[in-house]
Order: C-alpha cells, then sequence, then structure tokens
C-alpha cells in the first residue's frame, strides 16, 4: 500500500511566494474593499476591510438601495533605510458599491470605524416598496 502524505493548504503558496519576485517595487495599485454583508428582518449589516483608512478619508454614500463606500489611503513617510524586498502595501482611492434588496433609511444609518474595519446599520426604509395606486 502506497503511504500518501499530506500537505497543509498553506505550504504551497508560501511556497510558491518565496520564489516569485516582484515584477516592480514602485507599483501602487488600490486594495480591495472587501465587504460581508448580512441581512436581517429589519436591517442590513455591512462590514467592510479598509486597513490603512482614517474616517476623515472614507464616504459612505447612500442612494434608496444603492450604497457606495470610497476611501483615500494615504501612505505615511518612508524611510529609504535598506533595500525593499517586496511591497503588498498600497496607497491611493478605492471604492465598492452594492445594490440591496430594500431601500435603505439613511437618517437612520450608523457607520463606525474601528480598527481597520467600517461597520454600517443600515437599517430597511418602512413603508418602501410598491404602492397601488387609485385610478380616479
Amino acid at each position: 500500500m502506497n503511504n500518501l502524505t499530506r500537505f497543509e493548504r498553506e505550504f504551497f503558496p508560501d511556497l510558491f511566494r518565496r520564489f516569485v519576485q516582484p515584477s516592480s517595487l514602485d507599483v501602487e495599485t488600490p486594495g480591495e474593499i472587501r465587504v460581508d454583508v448580512t441581512e436581517q428582518e429589519k436591517e442590513y449589516l455591512v462590514r467592510a476591510e479598509i486597513p490603512g483608512a482614517k474616517k476623515d478619508d472614507i464616504r459612505v454614500q447612500i442612494d434608496r438601495n444603492s450604497v457606495s463606500i470610497r476611501a483615500d489611503v494615504k501612505k505615511e513617510q518612508e524611510s529609504k533605510q535598506g533595500r525593499m524586498l517586496l511591497k503588498e502595501t498600497y496607497a491611493g482611492s478605492t471604492s465598492r458599491a452594492f445594490t440591496l434588496a430594500h431601500e435603505i433609511d439613511d437618517k437612520a444609518a450608523v457607520a463606525k470605524l474601528e480598527d481597520g474595519v467600517l461597520t454600517l446599520t443600515l437599517p430597511k426604509r418602512t413603508g418602501a416598496g410598491s404602492k397601488l395606486l387609485p385610478i380616479s
């Protein structure tokens, strides 16, 4: 019988990461805003990861059932000591937009930023939806 060796999932990505050389050390690309959206009976909860952004540099816009998040991440001054081998951090603008099934009550919506995670509480608008119009 053959003995099979099982490798952990992280073995291969780490192995390849050691041998891959970055194509350019000076290229800065905006990171992706990663979002988790949970629907509850009366509200949506949004958790968006925006590392490096400060609350004054984040804009959240609500338009009916559309939500857009825009962030400007500013890089702090780096010292030029040593040789940069790998650069995965970024500076610049990034944005994310999505549409929800219900309209949002923008006056009751709440946004909070803590440790690079933006948390949005977006109450569903009551009374929103279709309305039967009487014909006169």
